[in-house]
């Protein structure tokens, strides 16, 4: 039986493992799980991915299954009884900025017509497929992703720096980053 390859990063833990061989990098289109990594990477900063994986459906509970129009109308109520929560980072700021960005990320939908139309047009509407031959070589952030965190900025967006939009643009596959050697860096090649 061959041996499965995969990008070093996604073999220490099961959930980590589950995650880059069904999630990671496969292009997205789909607004509300956009919004949903929009928050997610936004409360890794400083974290490990692992650790807002773990919390990831108290985050589905807490923040309305990432419904932006619903985590718009927040009120401080609200606000206080999710900082209290122990199934999601509770981070003052980061709470905080999920709801920023809900506003914010509603804005450009009507602007737009969808967050995929905008967040996509950073990269022309293509997948960029990158040949990494090991994880050193994978950048933190590129040119792209910070024309596109300069954007979101100027829209009113928070814990949107070109490094944490990077890491979304790997997420929701606008980069191809699995190392060439990975078998999913071929799978998604092709799709």
């Amino acid at each position: 039986m061959a041996e499965i390859h995969r990008c070093g990063w996604s073999v220490s833990d099961p959930i980590y493992i589950e995650y880059h061989d069904k999630e990671w990098g496969v292009p997205l289109h789909d607004d509300v799980k956009l919004f949903e990594f929009l928050v997610l990477e936004g409360a890794q900063a400083g974290l490990s991915w692992l650790t807002v994986l773990k919390k990831r459906e108290g985050y589905r509970k807490a923040f309305s299954g990432f419904d932006p129009e619903k985590v718009a109308r927040f009120t401080e109520k609200k606000i206080e009884r999710l900082l209290q929560d122990a199934s999601i980072i509770r981070n003052n700021l980061k709470v905080r900025s999920a709801v920023t960005n809900a506003k914010a990320y509603l804005k450009v939908q009507e602007e737009f017509g969808s967050f995929d139309k905008y967040i996509w047009q950073f990269t022309d509407g293509r997948v960029i497929h990158n040949t990494w031959k090991s994880l050193k070589e994978v950048p933190a952030r590129t040119k792209e992703s910070d024309t596109m965190s300069k954007d979101l900025i100027g829209r009113g967006f928070k814990f949107v720096g070109s490094t944490i939009m990077y890491a979304h643009m790997q997420a929701t596959g606008i980069v191809n980053d699995h190392i060439v050697e990975c078998f999913r860096h071929k799978e998604l090649k092709k799709s």
